[in-house]
């Protein structure tokens, strides 16, 4: 047994399941394991299994607590990482969580705390897609979307809790309802749910489209693929969702280089299963709408590549 901290320990914490690994050197996981959270439960006890599983995953690998340098949490929600305490986390039902004094009691490592979109970009620096860059902004499409930024290799927050939320930009003002509670919201038009409903609409609008084809007369069977599909086709109601979608996506990701310039933009989430179907005109929109055009630098729009593991790579990577 040897006293050399070669290892890092990374907790991705979601509303339905816990995900801990054991992170190496070269930022491969060796080892991973996940419970349910059963968020139901009074979070002295989700804590407590998170803790649980953590010494599971090192015995069943035989590394000792003593050989691992730090340990972090990645978690959904507003998060304030400076005293590591999950402001509010809808999805947990958690307000004013103390997570890491909580965790301290089962388990003496130096830990970290931050979103669980700010690890995942975190993850794709550290040991991802973007790992020849200081310099990313991340934008994850699911059912909302989420985001992180990297700068010089260390995730970004803002001064206080609840920044760096880059689902929450106001894309249409008095737009679509978001369920933040606000209209309008980068997430309301970018996410692969704004991409179903809109499918949804432009079936019901367009009778005669493949769209109502592809999902065989049921608009409930429609997902983020169909209008893809319908698209490469030549399906015309196909293709004005695909356009409209790209521009929205295309205007927040303008709004993030203006502020941020960084060195590339990271997209993940199932919608990038298109690939260059959907980053070819996101490069070129970018390209024409960014503040002072091609005089500038212009990052290029890639997939992140570590999928389900960035959150864990991220978190693991939180503690310097």
């Amino acid at each position: 047994m040897t006293n050399e901290k070669n290892y890092r320990i990374g907790i991705d914490l979601g509303g339905t399941n816990i995900k801990v690994g054991i992170v190496d050197q070269s930022q491969k996981i060796i080892a991973s394991h996940s419970v349910k959270t059963l968020a139901n439960r009074d979070y002295t006890e989700v804590i407590k299994d998170m803790a649980d599983a953590v010494l599971f995953v090192l015995e069943k690998t035989g590394i000792s607590l003593s050989e691992c340098k730090a340990l972090g949490i990645g978690s959904p929600g507003c998060i304030d990482s400076k005293n590591g305490i999950v402001v509010f986390a809808g999805n947990l039902n958690w307000e004013h969580v103390p997570i890491l004094q909580e965790l301290k009691k089962y388990i003496d490592l130096p830990m970290g705390l931050s979103n669980d979109a700010n690890c995942a970009a975190l993850g794709e620096v550290v040991g991802g897609a973007a790992m020849e860059y200081d310099n990313a902004i991340m934008i994850t499409l699911g059912t909302g979307v989420g985001g992180g930024i990297v700068m010089d290799k260390k995730i970004f927050e803002g001064g206080h809790a609840g920044g760096a939320e880059l689902g929450h930009i106001t894309i249409v003002s008095g737009g679509e309802y978001c369920t933040c509670g606000r209209h309008g919201c980068f997430e309301a038009y970018s996410s692969a749910t704004a991409l179903i409903r809109d499918t949804k609409r432009a079936a019901q609008q367009h009778p005669e489209s493949l769209l109502n084809t592809l999902c065989n007369g049921n608009i409930e069977e429609i997902n983020g693929i169909t209008p893809f599909d319908a698209a490469k086709k030549g399906d015309a109601a196909g293709k004005e969702v695909v356009e409209n979608y790209i521009k929205y996506l295309g205007e927040g990701i303008v709004n993030m280089v203006n502020i941020f310039r960084p060195d590339v933009v990271l997209l993940s989430g199932g919608v990038c299963n298109q690939g260059t179907y959907l980053t070819d005109p996101l490069n070129a929109y970018i390209k024409k709408y960014c503040f002072a055009g091609e005089r500038a630098f212009i990052p290029p729009i890639i997939r992140a590549t570590l999928g389900n593991d960035a959150g864990i790579i991220g978190a693991a990577s939180i503690v310097e």
